[in-house]
């Protein structure tokens, strides 16, 4: 769970900058006063990007390019419904209100 508080440092950076390479990601991450060793930073991002926040792809040999991923409106639309339907089931839950 200790992770989690880098990991949020790190989106954040991304996030700010909407498109960079892991070098300059690690540059900024240093100076705002991150350090953190090669395996340390692969696996944030790798954990960034199995949740689906970032991609990551590789532009050279050795340099990446690291960036936000675009959420959809769809998943918009879905939670949407999803959460009238919760709503309405609440509230079909308690019988004999309606007619009070």
């Amino acid at each position: 769970m200790a992770d989690f508080p880098i990991k949020n440092i790190v989106y954040e950076k991304i996030k700010a900058a909407t498109s960079l390479t892991d070098a300059d990601l690690i540059k900024a991450l240093t100076k705002s006063g991150t350090t953190l060793p090669d395996d340390k930073f692969n696996k944030i991002l790798l954990d960034l990007e199995i949740m689906g926040l970032i991609k990551v792809s590789w532009l050279t040999k050795d340099t990446r390019r690291v960036e936000v991923t675009i959420q959809e409106a769809e998943e918009d639309d879905y939670e949407e419904q999803n959460k009238e339907m919760m709503e309405k089931d609440y509230e079909a839950s308690f019988p004999g209100v309606e007619d009070s």
